[in-house]
């Protein structure tokens, strides 16, 4: 796996970034920070081990070198190491979602997702895969995290969100979210701004999840 570095920081891209969120109104923060143990659900007619259900926390929260304090993986193939620690996710997908899920009828049109359903770590409001790069650092007032690979959905994504299109709409959307390597530990908490210094951008994360979905 590709654990980010960062030697250089192209000041063009960091001003283009700053103009955006500045000329748009745009804030990027953690709106919500989740965790979850592992546990066995029945999926179909199989018995699995999953984690992907997590909760809302309060207050801050540890960020260690693997991941948040209280936070497990059940299926370390896929999920969690060092550039899989942690797991974000856009609050801005949530529209589509919603409208998806009502349309396959489990769930109404005007409820709202709770946070973790994804299996996110933490709810983003104000950065979205498009804007990201492999090697990109989120700078926020506790830790440092960087941008290290897309998410794959699989059937325990599909079965957390209550159909079985769901995977394949998330291919197709590139609503996939990023996995994160923790740069610099400390600790992450609901509310925290969030600051995006570009690395070598030289791999966009949106690009490399449509590489994979197509293999």
């Amino acid at each position: 796996m590709y654990l980010p570095g960062n030697r250089r920081s192209p000041g063009g891209y960091a001003f283009s970034v700053w103009l955006y969120a500045h000329l748009s109104g745009g804030v990027m923060r953690v709106l919500q920070v989740c965790t979850g143990r592992a546990q066995e659900v029945t999926i179909g007619s199989r018995r699995v081990l999953t984690a992907i259900g997590k909760v809302a926390r309060e207050g801050p929260v540890a960020v260690g070198p693997l991941g948040l304090e209280g936070d497990e993986q059940a299926d370390l193939s896929l999920h969690g190491g060092l550039s899989r620690a942690v797991y974000a996710y856009p609050s801005e997908h949530h529209a589509f979602w919603r409208t998806v899920r009502a349309q396959a009828r489990v769930s109404l049109w005007d409820e709202p997702l709770p946070p973790g359903l994804f299996g996110e770590n933490l709810v983003l409001e104000g950065l979205r895969e498009e804007q990201l790069w492999i090697g990109d650092r989120l700078r926020l007032p506790g830790c440092v995290l960087a941008v290290s690979e897309p998410r794959q959905p699989c059937f325990k994504f599909a079965a957390a969100m209550g159909f079985p299109q769901a995977t394949k709409l998330m291919a197709q959307s590139g609503y996939c979210g990023t996995y994160l390597a923790v740069i610099e530990p400390g600790t992450v908490c609901a509310g925290d701004a969030i600051e995006l210094v570009p690395g070598e951008r030289e791999v966009s994360l949106r690009e490399l999840f449509r590489v994979r979905a197509r293999a």
